[in-house]
């Protein structure tokens, strides 16, 4: 009888050790979007928000998902949780999945993880000033192109709370396949970026070298009210007081004279004009001599210069004037009283503290509050986890079957339009890594102009090797004026129309940026507009 009770005790250890193993694995939050969202998720009522939501199937699957359905719309719908989930304790996966079915140029796609809000507020009332304590996902627009983490952490010392971002994130997915986007926050102040269960980025959050600015303030800062003195001397290197020009230096000898020595070609036109009348061309039947002047016939080029050296008068090249020297200078020296560069003096920071883990503000809702220009972004499979295996299980059951399909569908579209696989996944890399190059801290100077050539090849893949060389031109030439210590040039990789440099958290230097780009527009819809002008004069 003994024996027996202790075999039935021993069942139901077994038995709770492997219902509580369960319940562990289970998720603390899952929105699979599979009924409709309306009575759980709240739409924001404010007045600038007028996209709208819709349940939808994602492309090509029977999958259900939360679909921005219109363009150039601001949009925000939040979900209250049940309950509080802390951060503080033990691991935490935030994990979910996007779809940019359209492509995506200038958007955001990102999630709000949101702190308690203050008493009485309702969801309703969701807008882009509703406190957070994480903002995870995608965001492009312009020179912006990551998938952004950012923590909003409070300073114990003022009470502030500031925005942290993690620096050099990975860039967005550029095709219009599902993705799958997580954040790993470990009990080690460990932070972990997957996207597709592909570690992208590892940070930790008490390291100044992954978050911008750091979560722990310097001990020291700048003394604000230190002031230079009056005397200070920052010149390493002056003009020698004593140098003298020289007698024979003239500084009006011209950088260039005419060679004398050169020889006009034999066989020069010199009668010949460079651009003759158009001898096909004839007057057109509605000219009204009186109203649109006289008409000339269109130039077109002589095509007796053609075969010879050239036409008209002959004039003797260039050269460089071997008398020139230009202004006169005096050489520098070492300045006697040079000090160096002045800097104020450091003083104990007042917002200085000591920490051992970010003090993780619980999450209370979940809010998408984006603005965007493209429609067709399919939000889905939103989860909250406390164990990594959970996420995977959940990638792989509910995200990579879609993926694989997408991706075949995707090769057998590339082949029927005549591009490898291979080509095409490798323009892919280039683009991954272009990306990656053009965010590297010393080409801050020229990332808009990069990004923006990175872009153009993106919508035109035949020009991927063009693009390439004029990065890598672009690189070169800022790493050899910095390592010659020249001043930096204006480089101009590239005519572009709209350049924005604004990266934002919250999408404000998105909006700004479209704010411009809607006008450009429209000034360009106008000027199309506009009845043509009747030619006066032949055009060249």
């Amino acid at each position: 009888m003994e024996g027996r009770q202790i075999r039935a005790v021993l069942v139901l250890v077994v038995i709770s050790c492997v219902g509580f193993q369960i319940r562990a694995s289970d998720p603390i939050f899952i929105e699979s979007f599979d009924e409709s969202f309306d009575g759980r998720w709240i739409v924001s009522e404010k007045d600038d928000y007028k996209g709208i939501w819709k349940h939808s199937k994602s492309e090509g699957h029977d999958d259900y998902g939360l679909l921005v359905s219109e363009q150039a719309k601001k949009y925000a719908i939040v979900k209250e949780l049940d309950e509080a989930v802390s951060l503080k304790d033990g691991t935490i996966v935030l994990q979910f999945e996007v779809r940019l079915q359209k492509g995506l140029e200038c958007g955001g796609a990102y999630l709000k993880y949101l702190r308690p809000q203050e008493a009485g507020w309702k969801p309703a009332e969701f807008d882009n000033d509703c406190p957070y304590s994480i903002m995870f996902g995608p965001d492009k627009c312009g020179s912006t192109n990551k998938v952004h983490f950012i923590l909003k952490h409070k300073n114990p010392k003022s009470g502030k709370y500031v925005e942290h971002h993690l620096k050099y994130p990975p860039s967005v997915p550029s095709d219009k396949l599902s993705h799958v986007y997580t954040a790993i926050l470990k009990p080690d102040n460990e932070l972990r970026i997957l996207i597709d269960g592909e570690e992208k980025k590892t940070a930790n959050f008490l390291s100044a070298e992954d978050f911008e600015p750091a979560l722990i303030p310097a001990e020291t800062i700048p003394d604000p009210n230190d002031k230079k003195p009056e005397d200070w001397d920052e010149r390493a290197k002056i003009p020698d007081p004593d140098a003298v020009k020289p007698d024979d230096w003239d500084e009006d000898a011209p950088m260039e004279i005419e060679d004398e020595e050169a020889v006009k070609p034999e066989g020069w036109l010199d009668d010949e004009p460079e651009e003759i009348d158009d001898p096909d061309a004839s007057k057109p039947e509605d000219w009204d001599d009186e109203e649109d002047g006289e008409w000339e016939a269109p130039k077109i080029d002589n095509p007796k210069c053609e075969i010879a050296p050239g036409c008209g008068e002959w004039k003797r090249p260039m050269k460089r004037n071997p008398a020139y020297k230009g202004k006169w200078h005096a050489p520098l020296i070492d300045n006697p009283d040079y000090k160096g560069i002045w800097k104020p003096q450091q003083i104990p920071n007042p917002d200085y503290f000591e920490l051992d883990r970010p003090d993780f503000e619980p999450i209370t809702a979940i809010g998408i509050e984006i603005w965007t220009m493209q429609d067709g972004i399919l939000f889905d499979n939103i989860l909250i986890a406390n164990d990594e295996k959970v996420a995977e299980a959940y990638r792989d059951t509910t995200w990579k079957l879609k993926f694989e399909i997408e991706k075949e569908k995707q090769k057998a579209e590339e082949a029927a339009s005549g591009l490898s696989d291979g080509l095409s996944g490798l323009q892919k890399a280039v683009f991954d890594i272009l990306y990656k190059i053009g965010g590297l801290p010393f080409l801050s100077a020229y990332k808009v102009q990069i990004f923006d050539l990175i872009e153009k090849g993106e919508k035109q893949p035949n020009l991927t090797i063009g693009i390439l060389v004029s990065i890598v031109v672009v690189i070169l030439t800022v790493f050899f004026k910095i390592l010659f210590g020249e001043k930096k040039p204006a480089v101009n990789v590239t005519e572009t129309k709209n350049e924005v440099a604004a990266e934002t958290s919250d999408n404000q230097g998105s909006s700004a940026e479209k704010e411009d780009e809607n006008e450009n527009e429209n000034e360009n819809e106008d000027a199309a507009a506009a009845p043509p002008r009747r030619r006066t004069r032949r055009d060249t």
